[in-house]
């Protein structure tokens, strides 16, 4: 027969090896076989025949005997190399005894092969199957093609590209199933996996991820390894820090045991590899399980939140199918009729006879996100968001279909802005090439600030899974911040909180992206009220904090020629720019703090924050003069957005509806993007995009918005006859 082509070293290693075999079997009865070895000694292979002595008894001795293969007794402690393990042995008992052309892939090396193609086979399926008595070996992993291998098809159909040597691992780590395959049972069942959710079906069964699915939780939705619920967005590949990104480089490839000597140069609480599962990261800073202890690490959120669904698919499988359910994870096919009552699955109930069989769609879904949780053990490190989010959206899904509902209102899903990698500041562009462009990079990418910080430019950046550690920490050790001496706006305007201050890599985001001077452009030498359809909306973007603090400094806002306008907001001492005010990876408000200084009301929560009110001033002319800050710019906006309908028509402009969460903001009444812009209309729509955009404009600097929204309602002839400009100073 004719071998697979290796690497010129394993050959000679292999002729050499069965030369001494042949040499130390002079006293044995031999055994002779002919062998056809395709060995490279020139450009082009030479078949030579070979004759080797081969003797079962010597090749035994001979495997005990020191070997020079390289690493060869670190593969031999790992789980790749335990022949005995159920792994490798699970089909010694068969007939035939061999391993399954559908399992060979990954249980054995000439299934592996097979795969590859390195046996002269077409790339990508298993053709046969495999003998028994092999286990993943060093010519599985080491051979022409896999040096080559730079990709991967899971099991969605998904495939992923531009990888190295971790292309390898991939294969066989990524589960047996996903979304498609769940999906796929429930229309094979005669349902609709979106419609007939709680229809029994004898002809729906449990779908298993099968073991190790370790690519499929790392990355995420990319693989829709998960069952993945139609509406919901989920986070892509968990992107750690550099260095420490693929399974070859947190998993030593021979042992498999996790590089625990590098993971405490960052994580230094870690005493012990067992500490791993203690691991939080400071970007998971909400309670998913509820139970409030946000110290705990994100193995254990994920265990409580699977405690509660599991407890949910019993009470569904109670309410609505009638048949009570348990799970056994040492017990094929898992999930078995709790036929005692008791909660768990015993021994005697174990059995296949026993299994599960009034499965619905949601129940199905459930359930495999139920084994998804379970069958990848390092899922806390891998992709633990992404598992997160799986095993709420099973509880929310459960949830929704039971009487017996439980209150899910302290399970959390996602997490804050920067790390909440699900939502659309860092999905916007899975759909275009996977790049996100230099313009937006800066910011919505893990790697574009730090690009910028080093040379002062932004360029495309790979989509990202939120920001990480190295986005704003230019050292993992010492986690000191990238340092900016100052800052430039769109205006063109550098301003700074200080030389390095750290504040100044929040405001290199948080400014905008738009300014007086973008608006002024854009309407050019037009009449104020003249009607002309190739002017566009000017958009401030989201979260201009920083604009809004420094106030006429940067002309964040529509500032209206001939006026002044308060520039930086000075707050207090320590309490004066957004690292003293906010928890920098919370971002929330430390609301304590503000409590302390504000002694008149009652400051517990964020909202409370709004009632704070600095001057006796009557700005909204509503007499009221108690209401907070925030309340006086809510009624001024709401006035101008009526004030710009009003203008609209009056004009002969097409009537202006906004909607916040809807790409242009602004459309005519028929729903469709605005496209009858005057230059008055544009910069009033401009500043009320500032205010809606900017949650935290009252505290940023809420006389400087007061004062815009003013000169904006002027400009519009609104009646503000009760009402009162901001001086320049504040107003006390």
């Amino acid at each position: 027969m004719v071998y697979p082509k290796l690497n010129r070293i394993y050959i000679l290693l292999g002729l050499l090896l069965f030369l001494g075999l042949a040499a130390a079997a002079c006293s044995q009865e031999p055994e002779t076989v002919e062998v056809t070895r395709v060995v490279e000694v020139t450009s082009d292979p030479v078949e030579v025949p070979v004759e080797v002595t081969r003797v079962v008894e010597v090749m035994m001795e001979a495997e005990t005997a020191e070997s020079n293969i390289p690493f060869q007794e670190q593969w031999a402690s790992s789980g790749h190399a335990d022949a005995s393990a159920e792994a490798f042995v699970h089909w010694n008992e068969e007939d035939p005894a061999e391993v399954p052309a559908s399992c060979a892939k990954c249980h054995s090396t000439p299934g592996f092969l097979d795969f590859l193609g390195a046996d002269g086979s077409a790339f990508g399926a298993v053709d046969a199957a495999a003998p028994l008595g092999t286990t993943v070996e060093c010519e599985a992993c080491h051979n022409d093609v896999t040096m080559d291998l730079a990709s991967v098809v899971f099991p969605s159909g998904a495939e992923i590209t531009g990888l190295g040597p971790e292309a390898r691992c991939m294969q066989c780590h990524q589960g047996r199933a996903s979304t498609v395959t769940v999906n796929d049972s429930i229309v094979n069942a005669g349902l609709d996996p979106q419609g007939d959710l709680d229809t029994v079906s004898a002809d729906l069964g449990f779908s298993n991820i099968h073991y190790y699915a370790a690519a499929a939780t790392q990355f995420g939705t990319w693989a829709m390894g998960g069952y993945e619920y139609e509406g919901q967005v989920y986070d892509p590949k968990f992107d750690h820090v550099e260095g420490y990104d693929t399974c070859v480089s947190c998993h030593d490839p021979h042992t498999l045991e996790v590089e625990y000597d590098e993971c405490v140069v960052c994580h230094t609480d870690a005493r012990t590899p067992e500490d791993l599962v203690d691991i939080r990261m400071p970007g998971s800073l909400v309670d998913y399980d509820g139970d409030g202890n946000m110290e705990e690490g994100i193995f254990y959120e994920i265990e409580d939140m699977r405690t509660i669904l599991y407890g949910l698919m019993q009470v569904y499988a109670t309410e609505v199918t009638e048949v009570p359910i348990g799970y056994n994870a040492q017990a094929h096919p898992y999930f078995f009729i709790d036929g005692d009552g008791s909660g768990e699955i015993e021994e005697g109930e174990a059995i296949r006879d026993n299994m599960f069989n009034a499965w619905t769609p949601r129940l199905a879904k459930a359930a495999y996100n139920y084994q998804v949780s379970l069958k990848d053990p390092g899922r806390y490190a891998h992709g633990g968001k992404y598992m997160l989010q799986l095993i709420y959206d099973s509880i929310a899904d459960l949830n929704s279909a039971v009487a017996n509902s439980i209150d899910i209102s302290t399970l959390s899903r996602n997490d804050h802005g920067h790390f909440a990698a699900s939502e659309e500041a860092f999905r916007h562009w899975d759909e275009e090439e996977g790049f996100v462009p230099g313009s937006c990079s800066k910011c919505h990418s893990a790697a574009g600030l730090p690009l910028f910080a080093a040379e002062g430019v932004s360029i495309s950046q790979p989509v990202a899974s939120g920001l990480n550690c190295a986005t704003c920490h230019s050292s993992l050790e010492t986690f000191e911040v990238y340092a900016f001496d100052e800052v430039t706006f769109p205006s063109g305007a550098s301003v700074s909180f200080g030389e390095g201050a750290p504040a100044n890599a929040c405001i290199n985001c948080h400014q905008g992206r738009s300014s007086t001077n973008s608006v002024d452009r854009a309407v050019s030498e037009l009449g104020d009220d003249e009607i002309a359809e190739n002017l566009r909306f000017q958009n401030i973007h989201y979260f201009a904090a920083g604009a809004t603090l420094f106030g006429t400094e940067v002309k964040g806002a529509y500032e209206y020629e001939g006026n002044e306008y308060r520039g930086q907001n000075e707050h207090v001492g320590a309490f004066n720019d957004c690292t003293e005010c906010h928890d920098t990876h919370a971002l929330e408000v430390v609301v304590a703090e503000c409590a302390e200084c504000h002694e008149d009301i009652v400051i517990e929560t964020v909202e409370d924050l709004r009632n704070i009110r600095m001057t006796s001033r009557d700005f909204d002319g509503d007499g009221d003069v108690t209401e907070g800050i925030a309340g006086e710019i809510e009624t001024m906006a709401d006035l101008l957005y009526t004030t710009m309908s009003d203008y609209a028509v009056s004009v002969g402009a097409s009537p202006i509806v906004y909607d916040s969460h809807a790409y242009p903001y602004f459309f005519n009444d028929a729903g469709e993007g605005y496209s009858t812009w005057t230059p008055t209309l544009l910069r009033a729509a401009y500043n009320y995009q500032y205010v809606q955009k900017d949650p935290g404009a009252f505290a940023h600097n809420g006389q400087y918005i007061i004062q815009v929204l003013y000169d904006t309602l002027v400009d519009l002839n609104a009646n503000v006859s009760g009402m009162t400009r901001p001086q320049v100073p504040q107003d006390d």
